[in-house]
């Protein structure tokens, strides 16, 4: 396994159309990597440059000692899991594992041992014999999981592997992946859209937007203390409540609602100001001394069965809170509610950059 550094990696297309914006990583040895973000951002783009799939434009990339820039794939020691599996359809499990294998001549004894080792490790040892049509969609991405460890690669690449998945079969390969991770201790690089796959897979979590890095840190860092406007809105589920407020005497002025700030956000200073705070850190009593108290009216109500999410009207604000299953109080009906001060967020309107990270 090996490290991989990206030095201001870019990528353009005919020197006009710029998609990758100077990107600085270090991915460190068996380290977990996701790159998450909206269709577009870059991060299927950025997961070719490394695998030698897409020139770079400019920049870096180095795999352990070796800067890899103009090696061609087969030269920097990865092993790719794609989207669509890319079986073939007429050669049996054992096959499609062993192909790889047997093009770079290894000896048939490595090779039966390496693909029982894998198909054992991945569930598989009992199906070899079969073909690609007769497994279920799970147990071919097992397949394409299982051709890429045999390689014994320094570096395992992951582009949307489990997209074409039902949602049942994806949370039982999300954990699939992360157990073979804490087995192998493989360095592997994972690009998805979906959050929760990133946030339960990942050591750390790079977020793109636009070809841009917005932040690049741990899972709790990400969730908790996100850096910019855009990693607030993009993760969680609901997402981050995000209000216009005007910043006066230490408080955040949500259309006539004061907020009393905590320091050291209440000494901020910034033209436009954005409020953020997480659903479930919205609640009906005080939890802590300090609490803030906030009085909001209801206004909807979604009950989900283990809880009801209930939207409330804050001054001329729209939050999201997280409320138990038996919250009951109907649309009009007036109530306070308490944050912890700690929980509050506050966000640079014009630059869209946290006032404190």
């Amino acid at each position: 396994m090996a490290a991989v550094e990206l030095r201001q990696v870019a990528k353009s297309y005919d020197n006009k159309v710029k998609v990758i914006h100077g990107i600085d990583l270090d991915i460190k040895h068996g380290e977990f990597v996701v790159f998450v973000g909206p269709s577009g951002c870059g991060k299927s783009t950025l997961l070719r440059m490394i695998a030698g799939l897409e020139p770079i434009s400019g920049g870096e990339v180095r795999i352990g000692d070796t800067v890899v820039n103009q090696l061609p794939p087969r030269a920097r020691d990865i092993a790719m899991v794609f989207q669509d599996y890319a079986l073939y359809p007429h050669k049996s499990l054992f096959d499609n594992m062993a192909f790889g294998l047997r093009l770079r001549k290894t000896p048939e004894a490595e090779i039966q041992k390496r693909v029982g080792d894998a198909a054992a490790l991945l569930r598989i040892d009992h199906m070899l014999q079969r073909k690609p049509r007769e497994l279920s969609g799970g147990q071919r991405q097992r397949v394409a999981i299982g051709r890429a460890i045999v390689r014994q690669p320094k570096v395992f690449l992951f582009d949307e592997p489990l997209s074409n998945l039902d949602a049942q079969l994806r949370n039982e390969m999300r954990t699939e992946i992360k157990r073979l991770h804490q087995r192998l201790g493989a360095t592997i690089i994972y690009v998805t859209h979906d959050q929760t796959e990133a946030m339960t897979l990942a050591d750390r979590i790079c977020v793109l937007q636009a070809g841009h890095k917005m932040q690049y840190d741990t899972p709790d860092a990400i969730y908790n203390r996100p850096a910019a406007l855009f990693v607030a809105g993009f993760t969680g589920a609901p997402p981050m409540n995000l209000s216009d407020c005007r910043l006066q005497g230490g408080n955040a002025d949500l259309g006539g609602t004061l907020v009393a700030l905590p320091a050291p956000l209440s000494r901020a200073s910034v033209a436009s100001a954005k409020l953020g705070v997480r659903p479930e850190n919205i609640a009906l009593a005080p939890i802590g001394a300090d609490d803030i108290r906030i009085p909001a009216e209801v206004l909807l109500l979604e009950p989900l069965g283990a809880e009801t999410l209930v939207t409330l009207k804050v001054g001329n604000a729209e939050w999201i809170a997280r409320c138990a299953a038996n919250f009951k109080q109907p649309p009009g009906h007036r109530l306070d509610v308490f944050v912890p001060p700690a929980a509050l967020r506050l966000f640079d309107g014009a630059s869209g950059q946290a006032v404190i990270h």
